[in-house]
């Protein structure tokens, strides 16, 4: 009896601070969200082990974030799917701004076929996320010895070609809470080239809803580009290929951002 009267006092307690307290809704969402993705991510595993290493085992792990993330009142769409790739792999590359993005992935990963992102192996020792990790493909590549990681990422290249496999990435390589995008890494490219294949640019508004003790409801807009062939680039002139694909990124980010502000100052 003691023990369920805490329990409800507790409860009480946490919806009392939700609603009033800024900062405790930061937390307590954010603790929602962690918790929800590792449930989420790790539940399936069982089903997993049916057919591993396919990409079709991170679909009910992304529904199930998804929604989840409803439940705290942050939505998402999707639009372009007229522009995916279809005839090949690609390399596609989505600007990064927040743990958040999960959701960014998870709504991705239904809508192309034969995903996969890049990780540090480390990733695999945290369990039992990294086992369901390498279970729905994950790559994973030995950062500290860049002999190894060059290596992973030319048979990445290849794997790309003879599956037609779409490799995630973020080419900001660090999340970005600016209003512009920081300059991209050169891996992503590099891979792009090896690969002979396409990159696919994808762009996602700002996180108005998000800051400093701040994470209120929202909504996530993802966009899918156009793809930009990489036919005639090589290492030497790669340069132009990140410029080319920065501009259009960039430009993109800022036009979403300024169409979901005019639509939040038109509720209001």
């Amino acid at each position: 009896m003691a023990l369920l009267l805490y329990v409800v006092m507790l409860i009480i307690i946490i919806t009392i601070l939700f609603k009033i307290s800024p900062i405790a809704r930061y937390y307590l969402k954010y603790l929602w969200f962690g918790a929800a993705s590792g449930v989420f991510a790790s539940a399936p595993i069982p089903l997993m082990l049916l057919r591993p290493r396919d990409s079709r085992n991170a679909l009910i792990p992304a529904a199930g974030i998804l929604f989840g993330c409803r439940l705290l009142g942050v939505t998402t769409s999707l639009e372009g799917h007229e522009n995916i790739i279809r005839d090949s792999g690609c390399v596609v590359l989505i600007n990064h701004q927040s743990m958040l993005d999960l959701l960014v992935l998870g709504k991705l990963w239904p809508a192309m076929d034969n995903c996969a992102v890049i990780s540090k192996k480390e990733i695999l020792y945290f369990q039992p996320f990294g086992s369901a990790a390498w279970l729905w493909g994950t790559i994973f590549i030995d950062r500290v010895k860049k002999e190894n990681a060059q290596a992973a990422v030319n048979k990445t290249g290849e794997t790309i070609r003879s599956r037609k496999a779409r490799v995630l990435m973020f080419p900001e390589g660090t999340r970005n809470f600016t209003d512009k995008l920081l300059p991209f890494k050169k891996g992503a490219f590099h891979l792009a080239i090896a690969s002979k294949c396409p990159i696919q640019p994808v762009v996602v508004n700002r996180y108005r809803f998000l800051g400093k003790h701040k994470f209120d409801s929202g909504h996530i807009r993802i966009k899918i580009l156009p793809a930009i062939s990489t036919e005639n680039y090589t290492t030497e002139n790669m340069q132009e290929l990140m410029d080319k694909t920065y501009k259009i990124m960039s430009e993109n980010v800022d036009l979403l951002t300024r169409e979901e502000d005019d639509k939040i100052k038109k509720t209001k």
